[in-house]
């Protein structure tokens, strides 16, 4: 059995800006059930949705500020999270990086290098809880200073720095090294310095003993110009340390047997069910109710990263073709207008929710034929594998996750029961539209497409495989 510190900025159920809370919520808890001692450590924010006890468990003063350790479990398991309370870093409204205007706090280098002393002194146990962490496995830039100051010490335990997406760094000027008291030894191109920045990722890459990212694939990526941000020259020098491990997914909370948000639940055995969600999809949002022509599903960040352009692009050509489109998401203006106004022109082929609707998103994913992942990078990404397991077809750019998870049809894949969705290589509007119609070909070969269907629903995208793997990476290690 080891013992994990999990040091995170987010976790769900707790607070989520993104898929670090959906790993951070899961991760600790598969690794539990694999027989781990886990606790978490985050900050104290305001907007934490609280449940059950919290209480104090240790106070002491860092830099002049009265810190409090308080202890509570995350919702619906026995994981312990320890939370470094200092309301003048963390008592703010709303989400934990920016402001409501979307702008980054003015003092997140503060609130994060605070964050990451304390988590230093948790790890060697100065808090009185007489327990010693194994493994201490930070998580993104917000955590990146914890290996770094941790390198510093004699006794340690081992590191574990995990990157969901490069493209966020933590970089602020180099005069804060001297406010935020980090040790002078720590700044040199090898170590937090980059570009004469500081850099917090870097004390991850630089000092972890292990770095891991969330697909194989993306760990191969991000060690090129393309999509190392720079750093490809680091990850390319660490590669031996760095491994790709797939996220898994919330199975129970994605499930089309259990589904309390969709009309009709179904399984592999009747995906002839399936029909009756597309059918209260098409009402919800709309759309003439059709069994027939395929229904195209997307739900994402409107912005550049996520191919939403493209898809712009394909519309003017999808609107000629017996099919309707129904997208759920928010983000750039720009993108915003343009497919509302997509969407008055034709409201009988396309329907746009803007913002976020937990349980439009399910029913999208069950109502759906084909799901549109069309990204330009996805270090894992989710949807696709949500909708593998509700039969949904996923239409995916050949990157990150999707190129680990989706596995392309063809006469090979068909034959050996591997196909389960389109996959396309270049990032533009013509290889997508190539396999949009590619899809369409598909969607009316009714064996195949049960085929792919099958194929799909029967994958494993369970937590408790990408645990097994975290596991093997920690045995490894020796602090």
């Amino acid at each position: 059995m080891k013992k994990i510190l999990f040091v995170t900025s987010e976790a769900h159920p707790l607070i989520k800006t993104g898929g670090l809370a959906d790993v951070s919520g899961s991760l600790p808890k598969a690794l539990a059930e694999l027989a781990q001692d886990v606790r978490i450590i985050m900050p104290n924010y305001q907007a934490l949705k609280l449940t059950g006890d919290v209480h104090n468990i240790f106070s002491l003063r860092v830099d002049n500020r009265q810190i409090n350790i308080l202890a509570t479990q995350l919702p619906d398991s026995t994981i312990p999270v320890w939370l470094v309370d200092c309301p003048e870093f963390y008592n703010y409204p709303g989400n934990p990086y920016t402001d409501e205007n979307g702008n980054p706090w003015p003092n997140n280098a503060e609130r994060f290098a605070l964050f990451c002393r304390i988590a230093v002194i948790c790890a060697l146990d100065k808090i009185g809880q007489n327990w010693w962490p194994d493994i201490v496995h930070c998580n993104d830039w917000q955590s990146g200073l914890v290996p770094a100051l941790l390198s510093l010490e004699k006794h340690r335990p081992a590191t574990v720095f995990t990157i969901h997406n490069l493209a966020y760094q933590g970089l602020f000027s180099a005069s804060r090294m001297v406010t935020l008291n980090i040790p002078g030894q720590l700044w040199n191109p090898e170590g937090l310095e980059f570009h004469n920045m500081l850099s917090f990722i870097k004390g991850g890459l630089a000092f972890a003993d292990c770095i891991t990212t969330v697909s194989p694939t993306y760990a191969q990526e991000i060690q090129t110009a393309a999509f190392g941000y720079g750093l490809e020259g680091l990850l390319r020098y660490r590669k031996e340390a760095l491994v790709g491990i797939i996220n898994g997914i919330d199975t129970q909370q994605w499930n089309a047997e259990t589904d309390g948000y969709i009309p009709q639940r179904y399984n592999a055995d009747t995906l002839q069910d399936k029909v009756h969600n597309k059918t209260a999809l098409q009402q919800r949002v709309g759309l003439p109710i059709n069994g027939q022509v395929p229904l195209f599903g997307l739900i994402s960040r409107l912005v550049e990263q996520k191919g939403i352009d493209m898809v712009l692009d394909c519309l003017p050509e999808m609107l000629t073709m017996p099919m309707q489109f129904v997208l759920l998401g928010s983000g750039d203006k720009t993108f915003e207008q343009r497919l509302q106004a997509l969407a008055a022109a034709n409201p009988d082929k396309i329907a746009v929710t803007l913002g976020y609707d937990e349980g439009l998103a399910h029913l999208i994913e069950a109502g759906a034929d084909i799901f549109l992942m069309p990204s330009r990078f996805e270090p894992c990404g989710l949807n696709q594998m949500y909708s593998q397991r509700y039969g949904t077809i996923p239409l995916v750019r050949k990157t990150g996750g999707l190129a680990d998870t989706v596995i392309d049809t063809s006469a090979a894949s068909l034959a050996d029961g591997t196909a389960s969705g389109l996959v396309f290589n270049e990032a533009n509007a013509g290889a997508l539209l190539e396999a949009i119609k590619r899809s369409l070909l598909l969607y009316h070969l009714p064996e195949q497409w049960r085929q792919m269907q099958v194929n799909a629903m029967g994958k494993d995208f369970t937590w408790r495989h990408s645990a097994e793997e975290y596991l093997q990476v920690y045995a490894k290690l020796q602090p």
